[in-house]
């Protein structure tokens, strides 16, 4: 897996969509894809503090397993993919038009991302 492939794209797509406003603390693994020195140039002149796990902790991956354990069980349980690329799109469609935008998440209080968005915005407003 090459980080151009993998955090370097989604990274770029990530930010496209999402604009950062505001100092962003970036946490992952210590993957080579988000250690190597391609990734982490990505990040430079950005209001981005990146940190990662210390080295055997295992509970950091517990928010990305109960993630992949969602999308299993919402959608990829359900359809049977002609292609890779049926695959990559479906998944696509579920995270970005789905699970990123509609979908509510305990973790913000039963409302989904705009939502949380939305309500923080007030809020830093109304202070």
């Amino acid at each position: 897996m090459k980080a151009a492939d993998t955090t370097i794209a989604a990274w770029k797509m990530a930010i496209k969509n999402r604009p950062i406003k505001q100092i962003l603390l970036f946490h992952s693994d210590r993957g080579i894809q988000y250690a190597c020195t391609d990734f982490r140039e990505q990040l430079k002149g950005m209001p981005v503090l990146q940190s990662m796990s210390r080295k055997g902790n295992c509970w950091d991956n517990a928010i990305a397993e109960s993630f992949f354990k969602t999308l299993k069980t919402e959608l990829v349980y359900h359809v049977n993919y002609a292609t890779k690329q049926q695959a990559k799109l479906s998944i696509f469609e579920y995270i970005e038009g789905w699970y990123n935008r509609k979908r509510r998440h305990s973790a913000l209080g039963n409302r989904s991302p705009e939502q949380y968005q939305f309500y923080l915005e007030e809020k830093r407003m109304a202070a």
